[in-house]
């Protein structure tokens, strides 16, 4: 009994070893560019990395007094924003449809949302200048809107589905023998039941468009300029880096999805409490 104990102790031990180290190696890059953002340049590219350091936050004011940095904040969080909600709005009932009704080539289907996922966001942007171009939409708003549309709609559609799909169908039956219809269902039962795992997938098709670099690079110049192209544009100031800016900008480009996971945690475990 007492070498079972151990054994079990010695386990417990190194799972929490592994664990942390585990945590502490995909944190690092985090925490680094926060510390980083707080030092002048000379404390960054020093041979032997400093953590004593006279903190500053002059990158954090150089970001936020940038114009550049207002007007590709107020584009990524109206465009995202539209292009999350719409696919929320078309996505999760889209899912529902295939997961519990007979839709013709539903398994081809998924395939195909599964495979805009395969697409190399080049091979996208190319088609998508000449398309916005023609239209006389390049560089707008609503063409960024719909572009992102494409992937959020997807996403939302492909993570959907299988939370659907593992509703138990007696739960729906039950319900409609209460007297629910089609419609009822959907919003009283099988909503509320797959919420957690349809808010996760809103949440990474968030983080997806949210960070988009390569596509909005493509599809702008200069009035719907996103943030990450913003940030991008900090790495080619002047002949030297300004990694300490740079930095800085990383960590403000990281906080909105922050902020949206947590009021989208505290809306569902509100939802959650009042069912």
């Amino acid at each position: 009994m007492g070498k079972l104990t151990l054994k079990r102790g010695a386990d417990r031990v190194a799972t929490t070893a592994i664990t942390t180290a585990i945590v502490l190696v995909a944190l690092f890059p985090i925490l680094w560019a926060v510390l980083n953002s707080f030092k002048e340049l000379m404390d960054i590219v020093t041979p032997v990395p400093r953590f004593v350091f006279s903190p500053t936050l002059a990158n954090y004011r150089h970001v936020l007094a940038s114009p550049e940095v207002l007007t590709g904040l107020g584009n990524s969080v109206a465009i995202v924003g539209i292009a999350v909600l719409a696919g929320a709005v078309l996505g999760v009932p889209a899912a529902y449809a295939i997961a519990r009704y007979p839709v013709p080539a539903k398994k081809d289907i998924q395939f195909f949302l599964l495979s805009l996922r395969f697409l190399p966001p080049v091979a996208v942007a190319i088609p998508l200048i000449s398309i916005w171009i023609d239209l006389g939409l390049y560089d707008s708003r609503l063409s960024m809107v719909v572009t992102y549309l494409l992937v959020t709609l997807s996403t939302i559609i492909w993570l959907s589905i299988p939370a659907f799909a593992r509703i138990p169908k007696e739960i729906e039956e039950a319900a409609a023998l209460d007297g629910y219809g089609p419609y009822q269902v959907f919003w009283k039962v099988a909503l509320p039941v797959a919420s957690k795992t349809l808010m996760g997938g809103i949440v990474f098709s968030f983080v997806l468009v949210w960070n988009e670099l390569m596509i909005a690079l493509a599809l702008t110049s200069s009035k719907s300029v996103t943030l990450p192209v913003i940030a991008s544009a900090f790495t080619s100031m002047g002949q030297e880096v300004p990694w300490g800016v740079v930095n800085a900008s990383t960590v403000l480009l990281a906080l909105p999805p922050l902020l949206f996971v947590g009021i989208l945690g505290r809306l569902l475990n509100s939802m959650l409490k009042h069912k």
